[in-house]
């Protein structure tokens, strides 16, 4: 048992007993970068805390969600007001009829929506819908981007498929992995040879926007819109997987900031407000075939949680009036210039991608624009950087491959606590 942290050793300890590898999700495993995980207890603000009392500097947010911080006041009374008065009703509410509302509003290809309980729900609905609609059944993705556990999307995953070095999964059947082509991130070309290659076949092509599961991995000028060109032209149906960058790199996510209209998105993370959501939609003839206006089935007992709807509306309400991105965008551009002069002041060979308030620090000489490049980076030195930053009191993804995120609590001095803490970490 650990003697700085007894307390989530115990705790991690009883884990491991308990569930697979100790752990509900493997990302939390802590495996890659040769720790156990300190078990949480409380978050406040930008900060987190342990089990045993240490408090760390946030940039997981949970992967994500938390773009105004832990317990953010307006969000806590509104999930306590739900929760008075029932915690689920497995019936139709106004709640879930506002945040329809408000999605609809934020993202115009939003023409309909449907809310379900995650991303990955909200993906594997999103293709089936798309395989009804064309009647054809391959899908074509990119390696290192992660759309969720569904069997189609297990080929050449990101997030903690990637990291912890699983090319695949057992248990999904190799007819359905054959129905996937996952092709480089950023290569238009691959995306025209496989579309030629099997012409009236592929039913979708689905896509994050900016990749935020190899890391983050913007997308090459004229990507997007190259996509929606070739899909336009093969009868494709283009799905843009904003789970992480819907409402965190703008109001209307990365196809308001690319300016690229896809057919169907799906959502997730923020708006939840860290409580389980995802949705997905887009143009009307496609939702219309979902049951029960049409024959596509997809149902779940627990979409459009009243709790769950309360924290996304209270969240987004926050972020309505555009001045919390102009915020969240200064905040993450000076972490990212200190980050970066760092870098380079001292000769070392790291390369920082950055959309709004998502960032990674790979350490690659770069640049970074697929996996095959985040590859390259070594893992060994992030581990002691990871390390030395917990170390330091600041709380990174464990991984290589994922996201930093920057909340509305951090402030600047906590920037300049992250700089400085880097400063010393990579000084040694």
């Amino acid at each position: 048992m650990s003697a700085e942290f007894p307390q989530s050793q115990r705790l991690f300890e009883q884990a491991r007993s308990l569930m697979p590898g100790g752990v509900n999700s493997p990302v939390r495993a802590w495996q890659s970068v040769g720790l156990n995980p300190r078990l949480i207890v409380r978050g406040q603000g930008a900060r987190v805390y342990d089990a045993d009392g240490c408090a760390y500097l946030d940039y997981l947010a949970s992967w994500g969600p938390l773009i105004l911080g832990h317990a953010h006041p307006e969000v806590v009374a509104a999930v306590q007001e739900a929760a008075a008065a029932g915690t689920s009703f497995g019936a139709s509410t106004p709640g879930e009829v506002e945040l329809a509302r408000l999605l609809t509003q934020a993202v115009p290809t939003l023409e309909l929506v449907r809310l379900v309980t995650s991303g990955t729900e909200a993906c594997m609905s999103a293709l089936r819908l798309a395989r009804a609609a064309t009647g054809r059944s391959r899908l074509i993705k990119f390696d290192g981007c992660y759309h969720g556990h569904a069997d189609s999307f297990l080929v050449a995953a990101g997030s903690g498929v990637l990291t912890q070095g699983i090319p695949g999964s057992p248990g999904v059947p190799p007819e359905i992995a054959g129905l996937t082509l996952s092709l480089p991130y950023n290569d238009l070309e691959a995306v025209r040879g496989a579309v030629q290659r099997y012409p009236g076949e592929i039913a979708a092509l689905i896509v994050e926007p900016v990749a935020g599961n190899m890391g983050v991995a913007p997308p090459q000028p004229g990507f997007l819109q190259g996509l929606r060109d070739i899909c336009d032209a093969a009868g494709i149906i283009l799905i843009f997987d904003e789970v992480i960058t819907g409402f965190r790199v703008g109001w209307g996510g990365a196809q308001a900031l690319y300016a690229v209209r896809p057919d169907l998105t799906c959502l997730g993370k923020i708006i939840g407000g860290g409580l389980p959501v995802g949705a997905y939609g887009g143009r009307r003839d496609l939702m219309e075939r979902m049951a029960p206006s049409g024959p596509v089935y997809q149902a779940g007992t627990l979409s459009g949680n009243p709790v769950a709807v309360a924290a996304g509306r209270a969240t987004l309400a926050a972020l309505q009036d555009g001045k919390a991105y102009n915020l969240l965008e200064e905040r993450a551009a000076w972490l990212e210039s200190e980050l970066t002069g760092l870098a380079r002041s001292r000769g070392l060979p790291l390369c920082l991608n950055r959309v709004g308030s998502m960032l990674t620090l790979f350490f690659t000489a770069g640049p970074v624009h697929n996996l095959e490049d985040a590859k390259k980076s070594d893992l060994a030195a992030f581990t002691r950087f990871f390390q030395g930053m917990l170390a330091q009191g600041v709380y990174l993804p464990p991984s290589q491959f994922e996201a930093w995120f920057i909340s509305l609590a951090h402030t600047e001095p906590d920037l300049e606590a992250t700089a400085a803490a880097a400063r010393k970490v990579l000084a040694g």
